[in-house]
């Protein structure tokens, strides 16, 4: 790369989280704590030239708006340190050397509120998609029908709609539509020990169980009860052959066996 192109070429370095010399400034200030009407210019002055012989340190070629705001800062200092009392000892009536620059820092966090402001709002805009407009005339420009038909033609059809309205609404006032309330495995399991109470017999056939209820929700719930209890050993559970009958056995503690702490069981085994 030739010198001249060298010359030419103009960079615009971002170090840490400073853009620019007010940003730099601004920083330092919110740092300090201080007061934004009542900067302690030569705290601040001490701080800034710091930074700016960090940057020549690490051979960074220093923008002339960092240097000149440091300039700006070495004569609001001077004049900070210049007497405000007359030789007669009366005040004078001198302005604030800082007001100036309190006015450009404050304009300066009012454009970079509103500059964040505006990333965000583009930020937001590019996660929208828009749905591109269709053509939609095929629909639109499709004449209404009507529909051919005398008044008497017209009278007959109004009157049998209101005739099974009403009819739907006398349905609904005196009938009520109940659900059937679903079998629970512990219910199912103090079923079953009844019904070895009540045939007075050692075995019993699946069937047998499920006469009184064949659904196939009944029989499901059946056949996990007795696999329940035959875990337990208070039913024995034998088939010959495929497709045959399932022969269920009394067990000796079956008349012990806690139908609700079996049904606890398999709520929890069927959770994990």
């Amino acid at each position: 790369m030739s010198q001249k192109w060298r010359e030419n070429m103009s960079y615009k370095v971002k170090l840490n989280i400073f853009e620019g010399p007010f940003d730099l400034l601004v920083y330092l200030i919110e740092n300090a704590q201080m007061n934004i009407y009542d900067i302690n210019v030569a705290e601040i002055v001490e701080q800034y030239l710091e930074y700016i012989d960090e940057m020549e340190s690490r051979e960074i070629a220093v923008a002339a708006e960092f240097m000149v705001l440091a300039a700006s800062l070495i004569e609001i200092k001077s004049k900070m340190l210049l007497p405000r009392v007359s030789v007669d000892g009366d005040m004078l009536a001198v302005e604030d050397p800082r007001t100036e620059l309190v006015e450009k820092l404050l304009e300066y966090k009012r454009f970079k509120a509103a500059a964040a402001m505006l990333s965000d709002a583009e930020e937001y805009a590019l996660r929208v998609y828009e749905k591109p407009q269709e053509d939609i005339s095929m629909y639109t420009e499709q004449l209404d029908e009507y529909l051919q038909m005398d008044i008497d033609q017209f009278v007959n059809a109004f009157n049998l709609f209101l005739y099974r309205k009403k009819k739907v609404e006398d349905v609904r006032r005196h009938y009520t539509r109940l659900e059937r309330q679903k079998v629970s495995i512990e219910q199912k399991i103090l079923y079953i020990k009844a019904f070895f109470a009540r045939v007075n017999r050692t075995s019993v056939t699946f069937d047998e169980l499920v006469e009184e209820g064949g659904d196939k929700y009944n029989k499901v719930v059946t056949f996990t009860s007795l696999l329940e209890m035959a875990k337990s050993k208070a039913v024995g559970l034998k088939q010959k052959a495929n497709f045959e009958k399932i022969v269920i056995t009394k067990g000796n503690t079956l008349n012990e066996f806690d139908a609700a702490a079996a049904a606890a069981a398999q709520i929890k085994e069927e959770n994990e």
